[in-house]
């Protein structure tokens, strides 16, 4: 695995930075699909976009090294991706996912519906219950994230985690029609509880809508 860091190059037009600035989901996994497509192959790489000094960056873990093929983008690294860790080490992170879990599939359809777990909770909750909103955001994200933790291979003590940005994308893909989804962000600490497991979450991801920028764990050591 490769682990790079995409921007721009300084010095580009003025019409092609505000079409690649804008921030549309579906651009972005466009741009970065053509650092790595090749006829017939899958999508193999995770991203994270983080906007700096208004430009847009990627972090980026895949199986292939990115290649600039219209010379637009300067690729830091790519560096060899191969985490070394072991049970009880404790990692600072950030991840932004698609807080969604699914429901059973319905008779008439025989498909599942995946449910937005903070809007889940404001319809389950009565109204003048829900106190200050970042706080049933913080609540919902934290179960949705410690529901899925043991199974990623870490385990996650709730104080340290801040859960916030959440924020409803609606996009429109030809062929597709609009498409919606949610992103919620965590950062925090976390422990490692399985390192095969764990190191397999850095690779792979957690959640849904990894093409539009989801699901990829940043870790530092602490």
């Amino acid at each position: 695995m490769y682990f790079s860091k995409i921007r721009l190059k300084s010095g580009l037009r003025p019409r092609d930075l505000e079409r690649i600035g804008r921030g549309n989901a579906y651009d972005d996994h466009q741009y970065l699909w053509k650092l790595f497509a090749e006829d017939g192959q899958k999508r193999d790489f995770l991203y994270r976009r983080e906007d700096q000094n208004g430009l847009p960056c990627f972090f980026v873990v895949s199986q292939r090294p990115p290649e600039d093929r219209e010379g637009v983008w300067v690729i830091e690294g790519p560096k060899k991706y191969e985490p070394r860790l072991v049970i009880g080490q404790k990692l600072a992170f950030s991840l932004r996912v698609n807080p969604v879990k699914a429901k059973k599939a319905s008779k008439d359809t025989g498909r599942g519906k995946r449910h937005d777990v903070v809007m889940e909770a404001k319809k389950s909750t009565p109204k003048d219950q829900w106190g200050p909103v970042s706080e049933l955001v913080e609540k919902a994200g934290l179960a949705w994230l410690s529901a899925r933790a043991e199974k990623h291979g870490f385990s996650i003590v709730d104080k340290p985690v801040r859960v916030d940005g959440y924020r409803q994308h609606r996009l429109f893909k030809r062929n597709h029609g609009t498409i919606r989804f949610s992103t919620l962000d965590f950062n925090g600490l976390l422990t490692v509880t399985n390192a095969e497991e764990f190191v397999k979450t850095l690779y792979n991801g957690i959640g849904p809508a990894k093409g539009f920028g989801c699901g990829l764990m940043l870790v530092r050591k602490v």
